[in-house]
């Protein structure tokens, strides 16, 4: 049976020049700081989004929570979209392995402003938590691949130091978000003290993100990495699929984005199923069962016995999202499968 992934864009395979990369790699004990694909890999996503130093981290979630724990003190109060990765999807890390409060600020499609940063902080005093960090997430996952640009960006940033906080960016997916805007992607990460990015979502690389800041707050979160059980030895063989995956993998995530935009305007042509095209503005398609007939968990399932992968979404919501392993024909073939469901 023909399988389509629309699941996640972490389902991606790595390309054979990635695969060819990781047997040629040069490596060394990374714990040691002595593994040169791994330095040439921090290098490049360093300078490449604007920043003195990086980090090789396992996953996103490991980036994220080094950098809560470099950024913060027990007990300090964290500003996050409601339903940001960081809170909703990593198993609640930032209270157990931070001890962090989390100060959540609603925000239609998880894009936060400065008038709501400012509604939810609150001025010194001794009954509140220390306020410390804004934690922000470009793309927003839950917000369907939504966009924050860089002059939203710029006025998060000036609202930020006013009211005396850091600024961390979960960058999962900040390429897509550079390729939306048409944007070099230092402008949506100027401003920021750290940024979480992904090696392994819509770049393809197997595993692994890149943590970046000043060289102090690099040296600092090394320590945390390896506290957290990230302390790796010769991984310069996965560092190599992420260099590829930052200088030949970028461009082509535009690729993704009018593929998602094709499957947003098929499958409001079924007449069952609603999606807000102003919405698609990355590689993620959010749409909403408008039947009774079938929930949408249910619906899942019976995409997955015809071979369509996707991902419920809570309610009535279902979520699509395109990457490097789907084509042209892969669209077509699954809006056919889900006409017939109709």
């Amino acid at each position: 049976m023909r399988i389509v992934d629309f699941r996640s864009d972490t389902v991606t395979k790595p390309t054979q020049e990635m695969r060819e990369a990781m047997y040629r790699a040069e490596v060394g004990d990374d714990v040691y700081e002595e593994d040169p694909t791994v330095r040439r890999l921090e290098e490049l996503g360093a300078a490449r989004t604007g920043f003195e130093a990086g980090l090789f981290v396992a996953s996103g979630t490991m980036g994220n929570l080094v950098a809560l724990l470099t950024h913060t003190q027990k007990g300090d109060e964290v500003f996050l979209e409601e339903q940001s990765h960081i809170y909703y999807y990593e198993v609640a890390g930032l209270a157990a392995l931070a001890g962090v409060l989390p100060r959540l600020i609603p925000a239609k499609r998880g894009l936060l402003t400065p008038q709501l940063i400012k509604e939810y902080y609150r001025p010194a005093n001794i009954h509140y938590p220390n306020p410390a960090l804004l934690c922000l997430e470009n793309t927003h996952n839950r917000g369907g691949g939504s966009v924050m640009r860089p002059q939203e960006m710029a006025g998060l940033v000036e609202t930020a130091r006013e009211l005396g906080l850091k600024i961390h960016v979960d960058g999962a997916r900040i390429f897509n978000a550079a390729v939306a805007c048409e944007c070099d992607v230092r402008e949506l990460t100027k401003g920021a003290d750290s940024v979480q990015l992904c090696l392994s979502k819509g770049l393809a690389a197997p595993m692994g993100s890149l943590l970046v800041g000043s060289a102090d707050f690099i040296r600092k979160a090394r320590k945390y990495r390896k506290m957290v059980g990230g302390g790796f030895r010769q991984i310069g063989i996965m560092a190599a699929a992420g260099i590829v995956a930052l200088e030949k993998m970028v461009d082509r995530l535009a690729e993704d984005h009018r593929l998602a935009a094709k499957l947003a305007g098929g499958l409001a042509e079924t007449g069952y199923l609603h999606v807000k095209s102003e919405e698609v503005e990355t590689n993620m398609v959010v749409a909403y069962l408008n039947t009774e007939r079938i929930d949408a968990a249910n619906f899942v399932v019976q995409l997955a016995e015809a071979g369509i992968k996707i991902n419920a979404y809570g309610g009535n919501r279902l979520r699509f999202v395109t990457h490097k392993d789907i084509n042209e024909d892969d669209i077509e073939y699954a809006l056919k499968v889900i006409a017939k469901l109709a």
